[in-house]
């Protein structure tokens, strides 16, 4: 499975941007897709997620009621809708994913495939 992450950018405080994780290869058997950031000098953390069988989500709580991760399946697309944008939402995003069965995963090692990152720079 490959994963190709984009949409990331500046934008300024109170703004949106939408990012795209576009998986390619075996796709089809893809169980769970999400979404984690890494800031300079932290550490990756989880940002939402999405079973892709019927289109559950979980989110951290620091991005609910902002953020919103949704896919399309015909693309085989997962998108993360991110709005009223804070600097601190500033990190680079990364897309992973899991052929594997399991739900709740918020840890880097627990997924399998990774996308490159797209960098989120939110000004102030």
């Amino acid at each position: 499975v490959q994963l190709q992450a984009s949409g990331g950018g500046l934008v300024q405080a109170g703004g949106s941007l939408r990012l795209s994780c576009a998986a390619s290869g075996r796709a089809f058997r893809l169980y769970a897709v999400g979404w984690f950031r890494q800031a300079p000098g932290k550490e990756r953390e989880f940002v939402a997620a999405l079973r892709w069988s019927d289109g559950s989500t979980y989110s951290a709580d620091s991005v609910k009621g902002r953020f919103t991760i949704s896919r399309d399946n015909a693309e085989n697309t997962v998108y993360l809708q991110m709005n009223s944008l804070k600097p601190e939402d500033t990190a680079v995003y990364y897309c992973a994913a899991n052929e594997r069965t399991g739900w709740g995963y918020v840890r880097p090692y627990q997924y399998e495939y990774w996308g490159q990152g797209t960098l989120v720079t939110v000004s102030s």
